[in-house]
């Protein structure tokens, strides 16, 4: 016996600071969840951010060139000096400036569709974090039956053996059970405590402000026909981010091809002769001969990267498209097991274990035909759970896909 006491105060351990902690009064609704994500997530804001600098970037875009004073003194002598002071005046062409405009929209478009993909991966996280908080309330209810059924077949077990009916070795085997059980509670404890950390940094919370999360877990969505589905994917923010950037590549294109046309400078000013007693104006103008450099290469590049944003495009989509397909199957899937382990599996695991039990009660059953109907059940109700949580991953990857 002296050998069980290590697992049972390793449980007792595990599970004592998570009991000793105060738990916050008020449970969580998936409604508050996400407003609290809503408003203090700072993936979210830094998305938002990005939004409000593209003003910047696009008022700056439409800035015209600031004109440059010049001054030139010849002699240092007072007499026969002769000053010059002109303005020169930049003067684009090419369509430069309407070139840059349009790019700067185009990125602001693509901040804006960066925002509206953040949000929408930001809602998917917090509905499959939350689903997840919900059903590791569940696995931690579970494992404390499992853990309370391991405590009574031990105890049974020992009256029997007290009574000289079964052999000590069954309970050994049955307080082994036992202190298995009470450690897989702690682990669930565990990653509870885990699962309700992560859903709380979602809108920026060190540690969790809730007790618990409420809801019904076995309410799973009802997923909509693939070919509909295909035809909402195509308006997602993430298809939308993509084909922005694409529009965006190609405007940058226009870009450098405008550098190819050189600005001219045109400049007025005056030029006093103090030896002659006479201002004279200066009229000029400066045109750069595009010999050498004509932005050829610069134009290239933009050219071969539009070219890549839109290949990108086209490889975010077939993504995007193989996991819809995925995730639309792994619903379906989920839908049907859920309905199998609800109206055949796990009645006929509690009977059996019902039956095991009074069986071995009244004498007719074994430890361990006990032993495997408790652990068939416990399996049955371990499944189902885990098939709850896959089908709502699965629906909240629909969900984050198509930006709902």
């Amino acid at each position: 016996m002296r050998t069980l006491l290590l697992p049972l105060g390793l449980a007792a351990t595990l599970l004592s600071p998570f009991l000793a902690q105060a738990q916050p009064a008020s449970p969580l609704t998936l409604e508050r969840a996400l407003q609290l994500a809503g408003t203090g997530s700072p993936v979210l804001s830094a998305a938002q951010r990005e939004l409000e600098a593209s003003d910047g970037a696009l008022q700056q875009a439409g800035a015209f060139p600031n004109p440059a004073l010049n001054a030139s003194v010849e002699d240092t002598r007072r007499a026969t000096r002769t000053t010059t002071a002109t303005l020169d005046f930049p003067i684009e062409l090419g369509g430069k400036r309407q070139a840059r405009v349009t790019a700067a929209e185009r990125s602001q478009d693509l901040a804006r569709a960066e925002l509206g993909n953040a949000q929408a991966q930001l809602r998917a996280t917090v509905i499959a974090s939350y689903f997840s908080v919900l059903l590791a309330q569940a696995r931690v209810q579970l494992a404390g039956d499992s853990a309370a059924l391991a405590t009574r077949a031990a105890d049974a077990i020992a009256k029997r053996v007290a009574a000289g009916k079964v052999s000590p070795v069954d309970e050994t085997r049955a307080r082994v059970d036992q202190a298995n059980a009470q450690l897989e509670a702690a682990e669930a404890v565990a990653e509870l405590q885990a699962a309700r950390h992560g859903l709380a940094a979602l809108w920026g919370d060190e540690q969790p402000g809730f007790s618990e999360v409420t809801g019904d877990a076995s309410q799973l969505p009802s997923p909509a026909a693939l070919h509909e589905l295909r035809q909402q994917l195509d308006a997602s923010p993430a298809l939308q981010a993509s084909r922005i950037e694409a529009s965006r590549r190609q405007a940058m294109v226009e870009v450098e091809r405008s550098k190819a046309v050189p600005d001219i400078t045109l400049s007025l000013g005056a030029k006093r002769d103090n030896e002659l007693g006479r201002t004279q104006a200066v009229i000029g103008v400066s045109i750069p001969l595009p010999l050498f450099d004509r932005n050829q290469g610069s134009v290239l590049e933009a050219g071969r990267r539009a070219l890549q944003a839109e290949d990108a495009h086209r490889a975010t989509r077939l993504r995007l498209l193989g996991e819809l397909q995925q995730a639309t199957s792994q619903l379906a899937l989920a839908r049907s097991s859920v309905q199998t382990l609800q109206d055949t599996v796990l009645p006929a695991a509690q009977r059996a274990f019902d039956a095991a039990s009074q069986g071995f009660e009244a004498g007719k059953f074994g430890f361990i035909d006990v032993i495997d109907a408790q652990r068939a059940l416990l399996q049955a109700r371990s499944r189902y759970l885990n098939t709850l949580s896959g089908a709502h991953q699965a629906a909240a990857t629909i969900d984050r896909l198509l930006g709902r």
